[in-house]
This record gives structure tokens, C-alpha cells and sequence, in this order.
């Protein structure tokens, strides 16, 4: 990922808009040892705060700039009469924006976090590798720390759309 220079003849058949969210574009899934992807971000597209389900994540930026927010993962403030636990807001450990070109890893061990594009008027796209693939992810409120599961879908596979039936049944996750 570090050595390749983005070059929109290689990528532009798999980047796949849509004007209400980013969307999750399949290039490749590497025998089921991995998901190469292009996400496209509209102006002021963001995911929702997440995990990578004990994965491995690599992000370059193909196009545009985008800001990567790291989050702790949630603490257990106290446990409640009926044994339900309390949490807290999730507490930021790290803000960078990444230039074209530029990349950044995660996984699990190192938190919690959100992507988005805060430009108003340019758009972004940007190349993930995941190793092991996975099909849900723990979303995370900001304020609670609370989670809920989130399937993963994808608006194209190959660079063809996928049947927007599909995508209309995916639970919105930009802030």
C-alpha cells in the first residue's frame, strides 16, 4: 500500500458514489483471506465510530483528504441495581487527516474509530484492505459508548452495481 502511487485509471471503475453516504465498493475478496475495497465519501460523509471485528485494517487515501478520529474503547463506569453496567462518552486518543497518497493502520487492540470527509466541496475515495474479512462490526455511541452490531454491505462488487433493494434496507451510519 505504501509503495503504490493512486492512479485514477486503476481504481475509477470501482468508485461508486452515492449522495447520502459513503458507500463500500468490492474490488477483490483474496480467496476469503481478505476484502480489498474503495470507499467513495461524498462531501461531509462519515462513518459511524466502529471496531474491525479483530481484523486487520489498512486505509490509503486514493483521492481527497480524509480525517481519521481514534476512540478508547469503552469503560464500565458502574454496575446498576438490576445488573445492567453504565457507560461513558467514548474518549478521543487521536485525530490526523490524511492527504492523498498517505496511510494508516488499525486493528482492535489499538481502539475505536470514525473516517469522514469534512471537506463541503470535494469529495474523497480511499483503498481498504481487511484481513480476516468480516460481514458485522460493533458500532459505537459517542456519548453512551454503547454498541449494537452493524452488518457490512457493499453498494458495488467488481465495479457493477449491486440491487438497490439491497441498499435501501442498509441501516444508515453517517453522522
Amino acid at each position: 500500500m505504501t509503495s503504490y502511487k493512486s492512479n485514477p485509471a486503476d481504481w475509477k471503475k470501482f468508485a461508486k458514489f452515492d449522495r447520502y453516504r459513503y458507500t463500500r465498493n468490492l474490488v477483490d475478496e483474496g480467496n476469503g483471506r481478505f476484502n480489498l475495497m474503495v470507499l467513495c465519501w461524498g462531501e461531509g460523509h462519515g462513518s459511524a465510530i466502529h471496531d474491525h471485528a479483530n481484523a486487520h485494517c489498512v486505509m490509503k487515501i486514493l483521492q481527497g483528504k480524509l480525517c481519521e478520529t481514534r476512540y478508547a474503547w469503552p469503560n464500565l463506569t458502574s454496575e446498576t441495581e438490576d445488573n445492567t453496567h453504565t457507560l461513558e462518552e467514548l474518549r478521543e486518543l487521536d485525530r490526523n487527516t490524511l492527504d492523498t497518497n498517505e496511510i494508516c493502520y488499525i486493528n482492535d487492540s489499538m481502539g475505536l474509530h470514525r473516517v469522514e470527509n469534512s471537506s463541503a466541496t470535494n469529495p474523497a475515495v480511499s483503498l481498504h484492505l481487511y484481513s480476516p474479512p468480516f460481514s458485522t462490526c460493533s458500532v459505537f455511541n459517542k456519548q453512551t459508548g454503547q454498541k449494537s452490531a452493524c452488518k457490512v454491505t457493499f453498494w458495488s462488487k467488481y465495479g457493477e452495481r449491486r440491487n438497490r433493494e439491497i441498499q435501501d434496507t442498509r441501516s444508515p451510519e453517517d453522522n
